[in-house]
């Protein structure tokens, strides 16, 4: 077998040579010293000349095909002998090593599935390896580590590269379903769809069956509940159905009933939910995903006993996870346990620093026993976590509590100087980036510093003289964590969810709390493995006070650490010196808790926590989801197996987050874990030297030569006549590919697969962040036609100008793509209609307005233009209609100031839905001639169909590209954030009579764009998002802001990123253009790569085009002309 450019057999073959002059050397043997000790068989074993044949077709390819623990006994054995002697040869050989060696090395002890050892041999490879990338079967057999360990943004990066440079590669299937998993537990749900169907049409053998493949699609199916049921039902019918993908059916759909509303009433539901988790549970009895669901059902309905009893076998069965004591610790709220309670959400708040839930239910334990000071602190840590649903509601709750702490004390307001939650955050932003602050920004820190330690001296002095703070006791609810997600269900074992607005199931009990505290909830799914000890005993300790006697609230341990919970926590709760002691009697405040001291002080306690030299107590930066496995799990021959991975944990999109931006949550415990490649903290490190993480050699020249490795297929294309039979063309395309995919690069062969490119440096000054946007006016058809116009449009240092006033100078007759016009001309044409939230032009909201977000969803329909205008007008009348209504209404009252928040509240309003009307083909003659033959008034660079336009040579039609589509908007209609198809320039004219207001970011940042996108669980090339204008400014990305008129023309740039928002009520025309550059064939031909890096179809067959380019046109710039040649 010959992977993508190197050989196994060389491979094996440089090895076995170095194997071979390292067992015969007798002669020099008898040369040496007789004082010196011969070197055992034992310590330095050789391969036969049988064996070394034999290890010549082992690589990365067969883990998972290649029972070990059945029938390969042998194989294991060859295996782990080659092993011994690769170790061996690399010690005697003092670094002088063939790199080939290292790969096989990794190679074999993937197999035998010693993950550590693996990575550690890949890694050697790949820093000693400078063309790495062309070996397949390594990216593939990395990849394959990567996931086994949960770290999936680099194992999405490798399994990419080798679809890249070998799309026939033997294990497509394996890498799409794995892909599919992977961008699933992301939230990136086209990706995901994408891959799996990928894999289900592949024929090719599987390490999974059919019906594991088809539960893997089906739990894909997020938002279609009655086919999502009717599918899992179905699968439940299969014949001799794997035990493993019947529990798992099972408990989808059982976790399914419980959550979505549209499946019955709530006690019908619940009886059918708790039949499927216990058929599950009879499957695999050892999963703590379902014991832990069978909780929530049993907390639902008020089976307390049953639910204690379901979240110990949880905790017995999955070691820690955060959403299941926070549940606990609900539960044990609810039946007036404040201190076991307590000791649950430190629990919680451990494993997860970020768990909104968790802080949320803890301040209302604080404030239930009258301790508002460190309910105060909980609150706050919930408004820091991504996973806060209800900022707003939690800081006016601070607030109150602050104000409550002096209600004692008239005379002596609530200090002007205490530090607001959002002072408190940037505190905590500037200590955690403490080495990279400037000297402005140090001097802040200091005074914040400075201010906060007053803050908290008064706060305590104010305790200290007694003041009797807030104890009122009107009604507010404990949730559950939302697990995972509520709306989506996507395979439970993923232990993904994100937040959403149907109902979590919420328990009946209610309990003395603030007034006005929301319910909270968290975004994050059940919470990622985390490999701490198990230790059933104390759990049973723990959890068996579920049924003692109810006990009245006492104060609690305070948050500033005192409390008697000992350092037992991190088996899950109390040793024995720390048990709560039975019949009511609490703790002392003397004891101290460092522990929940440095989780509630931030950044300083968690430099203070990391220096505990337990390694079982220890917490650092190494993402839990990224831990090696336990033993258990590395037992099993399966380990790495999608199915698997489903039931061991996998990280939701809040830590898959944590991962990927090296945030990594600061409050994990980890167990010892095995050096890899002399990182001693086990697992993998973002400071580990990742072969996916360094920057490749700039692209300087593109050529169309093939791909190292791929001689056949270059030979075959090379030497087809230009005139050939039917025959020759079938025998010259069988050696292209599989499946029709071509392994041909147009890259050159020394160019390793497409990276993001870098932030342009140096870094831009804050105040050059907003740049003037270039615009040019005209006054006449002379100026339009004027040769220096195209050349500062087509300038790359322009990233998009606006053409103001060209409708005028060219007497363009603009009335002919008006709404009238258009119902008169062609009133059933078909319009895609996107259904949109209303909201501010540089805002982007979450559907409850309360949070903001990069995610910009629009609701996909269809109608026809007559339709869409009557939409447009009855949506004019009814906002003239609104005008004056306010302006009868308008008394003086509402001029006395507000609050920020309801001011900010009542500009937003609640959000409405509005409709954009977009994609309107305007490219049939026959319908449109008079509106086509209109824009052939334009200047020859921005017509649609012109020599110079390399899309006019394409030789077919790409619709929206070069033919003009037609938009139809209404105010807050919203084109998302994006560049346009493969990089070409683009042309926009508004028609009227409203304004459109546009956002653009030059080509050069779109690495950083993407990286925003990535962070946010959104892809960037087939996502929709809308940027964060604060998220920009501050990773110093400049943004062109302007807006355009009725009758101005928008050019933009090759590769520019950009988004729009229509202020009135306005059409637009628009399409693209490629002019005749080095720069413009260069980014279009980068974008075909990296389409084809992400599995995503170029619109533009560059192939094709150059071709077409080579054959049609006299190039006279020369450097375009070497780069098409």
């Amino acid at each position: 077998m010959q992977s993508c450019g190197v050989s196994l057999a060389a491979a094996a073959c440089a090895a076995a040579r170095s194997l071979g002059s390292a067992s015969s050397g007798g002669d020099e043997g008898k040369k040496m010293a007789a004082g010196k000790a011969s070197e055992t068989e034992e310590d330095f074993p050789t391969l036969t000349a049988e064996e070394r044949d034999s290890l010549v077709g082992i690589d990365s390819s067969l883990f998972g095909f290649q029972k070990l623990h059945e029938d390969g006994a042998r194989t294991k054995a060859l295996l782990m002998k080659a092993v011994r002697c690769y170790d061996s040869l690399i010690l005697k050989a003092e670094g002088k090593v063939d790199p080939e060696l290292f790969c096989q090395l990794g190679h074999f002890n993937l197999l035998l599935e010693d993950y550590p050892k693996a990575l550690s041999a890949y890694q050697r490879y790949y820093s000693l390896q400078s063309d790495y990338w062309k070996n397949a079967a390594f990216l593939y057999g990395l990849g394959m580590v990567y996931f086994h360990y949960n770290a999936f943004q680099w194992a999405i990066k490798a399994f990419q590269e080798v679809l890249y440079i070998d799309p026939g590669f033997s294990r497509a299937k394996e890498i799409h379903l794995r892909l599919g998993l992977m961008f699933k537990v992301n939230t990136d749900y086209e990706s995901s769809l994408k891959h799996f169907q990928l894999a289900l049409i592949d024929s090719n053998p599987c390490t999974l069956s059919k019906a594991e493949s088809k539960h893997l699609f089906y739990s894909f199916e997020y938002k279609r509940y009655r086919a999502s049921k009717e599918a899992y039902e179905s699968l439940l019918q299969t014949e001799d159905l794997p035990a493993q993908v019947k529990a798992t059916t099972l408990q989808q759909l059982g976790w399914m009933h419980h959550t979505v509303e549209q499946l019955g009433d709530r006690a019908t539901r619940d009886s059918y939910a708790i039949q499927c988790l216990q058929k599950s549970l009879e499957a695999d009895p050892n999963s703590g995903q379902s014991w832990y669901f069978l909780g929530r059902c049993y907390s639902s309905i008020g089976k307390v006993q049953d639910a204690f009893m379901s979240y110990r076998q949880s905790i017995d069965k999955s070691e820690a996870n955060a959403d299941t004591w926070c549940s606990i610790g609900v539960l044990y709220q609810q039946q007036n346990q404040p201190m076991d309670a307590l000791q649950a959400y430190i629990c919680a708040v451990q494993l997860d620093h970020s768990h909104a839930a968790a802080w949320m239910d803890l301040g209302t334990l604080y404030e239930s026993c009258n301790q508002p000071h460190d309910a105060i602190k909980c609150y706050i840590n919930a408004t820091r976590s991504k996973g806060c649903t209800n900022t707003a509601a939690l800081t006016h709750r601070i607030k109150c509590l602050q104000g409550d702490l002096w209600a004692s004390n008239p005379a002596q307001p609530v200090p002007n100087w205490y530090l607001s939650p959002q002072k408190l955050q940037v505190l905590e932003q500037l200590r955690s980036n403490r080495a990279n602050l400037k000297p402005p920004q140090l001097q802040m820190l200091e005074q914040l510093e400075a201010q906060l330690a007053i803050m908290q001296q008064h706060q305590h002095q104010g305790l200290q003289k007694g003041s009797d703070p807030h104890g009122s006791s009107s009604e507010g609810t404990l949730s559950h964590p939302q697990t995972p997600n509520s709306t989506t269900p996507v395979h439970p074992n993923n232990q993904v969810g994100h937040s959403t607005n149907a109902p979590s199931p919420r328990p009946h009990n209610h309990l003395p709390s603030p007034p006005s505290l929301p319910h909270s909830s968290t975004s994050g799914g059940a919470g990622p493995s985390v490999s701490a000890t198990k230790d059933g005993n104390t759990t049973a300790a723990s959890l068996g006070n579920g049924n003692s006697e109810v006990k009245t609230p006492s104060p609690l341990p305070s948050a500033d650490g005192k409390t008697a919970q000992a350092d037992g926590l991190a088996n899950h709760i109390h040793s024995d010196g720390g048990k709560v002691a039975e019949g009511g009697e609490k703790p002392s405040l003397s004891a101290d808790n460092p522990r929940l001291s440095a989780l509630l002080a931030g950044g300083k306690g968690r430099e203070e926590t990391s220096a505990t030299p337990d390694s079982h107590k220890k917490i650092n930066n190494i993402h839990p989801a990224i831990l090696p496995s336990t033993p258990h799990a590395q037992g099993s021959s399966a380990a790495s197996s999608p199915i698997s991975a489903m039931s061991t944990a996998t990280p939701s999109p809040k830590s898959s987050e944590h991962t990927q931006t090296g945030a990594h949550s600061p409050a994990t415990t980890t167990s010892t874990a095995p050096a890899v490649n002399g990182n001693s903290k086990g697992g993998i490190s973002e400071d580990s030297q990742s072969p996916l993480k360094a920057e490749p050699p700039a692209v300087t020249s593109l050529k169309a030569t093939p791909p190292h490795g791929h001689n056949s297929s270059s030979s075959s294309s090379s030497s087809v006549s230009i005139y050939p039979s039917s025959t020759d063309v079938l025998k010259a395309c069988r050696n292209l590919g599989k499946n029709g995919l071509s392994n041909s690069s147009i890259l050159l062969d020394k160019c390793p697969p497409p990276r993001l490119p870098p932030p342009p440096s140096p870094v831009l000054p804050k105040d050059k962040l907003n740049p003037p946007t270039p615009s040019i006016y005209l006054e006449n058809k002379r100026d339009a036609f004027f040769p220096p116009l195209h050349q500062f449009c087509t300038n790359p240092s322009n990233p998009v100008t606006v053409i103001r006033g060209l409708a005028g100078a060219l007497k363009l007759d603009l009335g002919l793509f008006s709404t009238k016009t258009l119902v008169e001309a062609n009133p059933e044409h078909l319009v895609e209609v996107w259904t949109q939230l209303s909201q501010p032009a540089d805002e982007n909201w979450d559907p409850t307005g309360t949070k903001k977000m990069w995610r910009c969803e629009s609701a996909r329909s269809h109608t026809t233009i007559a339709k869409y205008a009557q939409y447009q007008a009855a949506s004019f009348q009814e906002s003239l209609r609104e005008e004056n209504e306010k302006k009868a209404l308008k008394e003086p009252s509402d001029t006395e100031p507000a609050s920020a928040e309801s001011a900010a509240r009542k500009r937003r309003g609640p959000l409405k839905y509005i409709k954009f009307g977009t994609n309107i083909d305007v490219s049939d003659e026959r319908k449109w001639k008079q509106q086509l033959q209109e824009l052939s008034k334009l200047p020859a660079f921005a017509r649609v169909v012109s020599a110079g336009n390399l899309l006019s040579h394409v030789g077919h039609t790409i619709l929206g590209m070069n033919t003009v589509q037609l938009y139809m908007k209404v105010p807050g209609s919203r084109i998302p954030g994006h560049q346009e198809h493969n990089n070409f320039c683009a042309v926009n004219i508004n028609i009227g009579p409203g304004d459109c207001e546009w956002f653009a970011v030059p080509e050069p940042y779109w690495g950083v764009m993407s990286n925003f996108c990535e962070k946010n669980n959104i892809n960037f090339l087939m996502g929709s998002w809308w940027p964060n204008l604060e998220d920009l400014y501050e990773a110093d990305v400049p943004v062109y802001r302007f807006i355009q008129r009725p009758g101005d023309l928008v050019w933009l740039n090759t590769g520019t990123v950009h988004w729009v928002q229509a202020i009135g009520w306005c059409n637009n025309i628009a399409w693209n253009v490629g002019p005749l550059t080095a720069h413009q064939y260069k980014l279009a031909v980068e974008r075909y790569e990296w389409n084809k890096l992400q599995s995503v179809k170029s619109m533009v067959p560059m192939v094709h085009l150059s071709w077409n380019m080579a054959r049609n046109i006299k190039v006279s710039d020369h450097k375009l002309f070497e780069m098409i040649k």
